[in-house]
C-alpha cells in the first residue's frame, strides 16, 4: 500500500474508534433510540438521492437494516446509555467475529479452520476477562446488551454475505433508510414523546456535532473510504487496520472521558484482539460437505460501524476486511470490492 493509503486506513480506524466517545457525548443530549434513529436519518438524507437506485434485492436491504440498524445499534446505544463505558464497548463489539463465524456455520454451512476455532476460543476468553472486570466496576446488564449487539452484527454480516452488494456505499446508504421509522416508533413507545421533544428542543452545537460525526464521519466517510481502499488492495491487506479500532476507542475514551483502563481490561484487550486476529486471518474455511481445495470458504470479519458506527467483512477464501464501530456497516464475505462496524 502507498503511504497515503496506509494513512487513510489508519484514519478510518481512528474515526471509528473515536466514534464511541462521540456516541457517549451524543447520549448526553438524546435518548438512545432517538439518537440511533437520527443517526440513520442524517446518514441516509441527502445521500440516498445521490447514490442511485439500490443494486441488490430489497429483502437484503431490509434484513440488514433491521439486524444492523435496529437491533445492533439500538442495543449498543441502549447499553452505553445504561452505563457501558465507551472504550470497553469498542472492545467488546469485536466478539462479532465469533458470532459471524457461528452463524455462517449454522446458516451457510461454513466450517471454520482449526486456527480460526482457536482464535475464537481466545477471543471468548477475552470477553470473559472483560466481563469479570466490568462486573467488579459496572453494570453487567449493560455489558450483556453490547454483547447482544455484537451477535446482531454477526447476523447482519451473514445477510450481507448472501446479498454480496457490488457497491458498498450504495448498499450502506439504502440500508440506513430502513431503521429510521422502526427506531423512531420504539423511541416514542419506550422513551416517550415528551422526552424526545425535549431533547430536540434543547439541541445545541455539541449535540448537533455528535450527530453529524456519527452519521457523516463514521458512516458516510468511514464506509466510503474503507470501500475505496478495498477496491485497490486485497482485503487481507486492508483488514488488519480494523484491529486498531479498539485501540483508538479505549485510548480516546481514557483521554477525553477519563475512563480508567485497568490491568484486567488491558488483558481482555490483548486476548480479544489477538483472538479476533487469529479468527480473521488464520487458515481457510470450507463449506460443509465440500472438498477443502474446491469449497468456497469465506473469512469472518472483525470489528464494528462499524459501520461501525461500526463492522464489515469482505473478501474470499481466507481474506477478510473488517470494520468496527458504530459507523461501520455490514459485512460481505464474497466479493472483493467492498468492506465489516
Amino acid at each position: 500500500m502507498r503511504p497515503s493509503h496506509v494513512l487513510l486506513a489508519v484514519l478510518v480506524a481512528a474515526v471509528w474508534g473515536v466514534n464511541f466517545v462521540v456516541i457517549e457525548i451524543g447520549l448526553g443530549h438524546f435518548p438512545p433510540l432517538l439518537f440511533s434513529a437520527l443517526r440513520f436519518l442524517v446518514a441516509a438524507v441527502p445521500a440516498v438521492f445521490l447514490v442511485g437506485r439500490p443494486k441488490v434485492a430489497w429483502k437484503w436491504i431490509v434484513g440488514v437494516g433491521l439486524a444492523l440498524g435496529v437491533a445492533k445499534f439500538g442495543l449498543l446505544f441502549v447499553g452505553m446509555d445504561a452505563g457501558m463505558p465507551a472504550g470497553l464497548s469498542s472492545l467488546v463489539l469485536q466478539i462479532q467475529a465469533v458470532f459471524t463465524a457461528l452463524f455462517a456455520f449454522l446458516l451457510l454451512g461454513e466450517r471454520p479452520a482449526r486456527v480460526r476455532l482457536a482464535g475464537m476460543t481466545v477471543a471468548l476468553a477475552g470477553i470473559g476477562v472483560a466481563a469479570v472486570d466490568e462486573g467488579a466496576s459496572g453494570p453487567l446488564g449493560a455489558f450483556a446488551l453490547v454483547v447482544a449487539a455484537a451477535a446482531c452484527w454477526g447476523v447482519s454480516n451473514v445477510l450481507t454475505r448472501r446479498a454480496a452488494p457490488a457497491d458498498a456505499l450504495n448498499f450502506m446508504v439504502w440500508v440506513s433508510t430502513v431503521p429510521v421509522l422502526p427506531l423512531l416508533a420504539l423511541s416514542l413507545l419506550l422513551e416517550g414523546p415528551s422526552r424526545d421533544l425535549e431533547a430536540l428542543g434543547a439541541l445545541d452545537l455539541s449535540g448537533a456535532g455528535a450527530l453529524l460525526y456519527v452519521a457523516w464521519g463514521a458512516t458516510v466517510f468511514g464506509f466510503g473510504a474503507w470501500g475505496w481502499l478495498l477496491r485497490r488492495h486485497p482485503a487481507s491487506t486492508v483488514a488488519p487496520f480494523s484491529l486498531l479500532v479498539p485501540v483508538f476507542g479505549m485510548s480516546s475514551a481514557a483521554l477525553f472521558l477519563g475512563e480508567p483502563v485497568s490491568p484486567l481490561r488491558w488483558c481482555a484487550a490483548v486476548l480479544l484482539v489477538g483472538g479476533v486476529a487469529l479468527a480473521s486471518f488464520g487458515g481457510r474455511d470450507r463449506r460443509a460437505g465440500r472438498d477443502p481445495e474446491t469449497g468456497a470458504g469465506t473469512g469472518t470479519g472483525t470489528g464494528g460501524e462499524t459501520n461501525g458506527p461500526g463492522g464489515d467483512t469482505h473478501g474470499s477464501g481466507d481474506q477478510v476486511a473488517a470494520s468496527t464501530g458504530p459507523g461501520a456497516g455490514p459485512a460481505d464475505g464474497r466479493e472483493p470490492v467492498e468492506p465489516k462496524r
